[in-house]
């Protein structure tokens, strides 16, 4: 792995980049230097499209954010969004985002993990927003993209009344799809990778950005993405390849 960054171990390879969180001496957390150079590597993966495999340390994925960072921040620090423009950059990678949890992910660790396409969790994986404790909210994602993916009632209990989920309470609400244990957790993250690379990486990316498209642009949106596929080589090397396979 590179040690060009400080805060992140770096893999990359040709259709994937392994980004492991490497703050293990106070529990992963996420300081202003993690989130800019997260912002690199998101400029890296906007420029030449991969998918993005996101991953812990010490058996801790984020603990949050760096609580002695958050507690010199004031209002203005608040407005610039600093985590949650991250998260929202993390979302909107033109390729898939996989989250590979291992132990905990809390307030500003499981922010990140929402932000990501795909959550899945060890068995000792811990997930939960305890911002209200600290007398803060969590603000970056967590409060609506928490809903989405678990529902209202669910989402209250976690952010509201400080409820933290295990690996089986997390895959009963969807809100991992599975769960492994500890030591084959990064080989599950890379066995879904490949599902995702064996696809066409173009229909890949279009769907995944008309999948996040207001309501109101649908079907139009859906219809233009599909009139750049119907005109691409790949579209017709793959359904050329699957009728000869038909035949046989």
């Amino acid at each position: 792995m590179s040690r060009e960054f400080s805060t992140l171990l770096v893999e990359r390879g040709p259709d994937r980049v392994q980004v492991q969180l490497n703050r293990p001496e106070v529990r992963n957390a996420i300081d202003q230097t993690m989130v800019d150079e997260l912002h690199l590597l998101c400029g890296e993966l906007e420029r030449g499209p991969r998918i993005l495999i996101l991953c812990g340390s010490a058996g801790v994925f984020a603990s949050g954010a760096d609580i002695a960072q958050l507690r010199e921040r004031r209002r203005d620090d608040a407005l610039k969004g600093i985590n949650s423009e991250l998260f929202e950059r993390i979302a909107r990678l033109p390729l898939p985002v996989i989250a590979a949890i291992d132990g905990w992910a809390l307030g500003g660790g499981a922010e990140l993990a929402y932000a990501a396409d795909f959550r899945i969790a060890s068995e000792t994986a811990r997930l939960g927003n305890p911002e209200t404790s600290l007398g803060i909210i969590p603000a970056a994602g967590a409060l609506w993209r928490l809903a989405e993916l678990v529902g209202e009632p669910v989402a209250k209990e976690i952010i509201l009344a400080g409820r933290i989920l295990n690996a089986e309470e997390a895959l009963a609400v969807r809100l991992v799809t599975e769960v492994h244990p500890a030591d084959s957790l990064l080989a599950a993250a890379h066995a879904l990778a490949d599902r995702i690379a064996a696809q066409d990486p173009l229909a890949t990316q279009l769907a995944k950005e008309v999948f996040h498209v207001p309501r109101a642009r649908h079907p139009i949106a859906d219809n233009e993405a599909q009139a750049v596929l119907f005109e691409s080589e790949e579209k017709f090397a793959r359904m050329t390849a699957f009728l000869e396979r038909k035949k046989r």
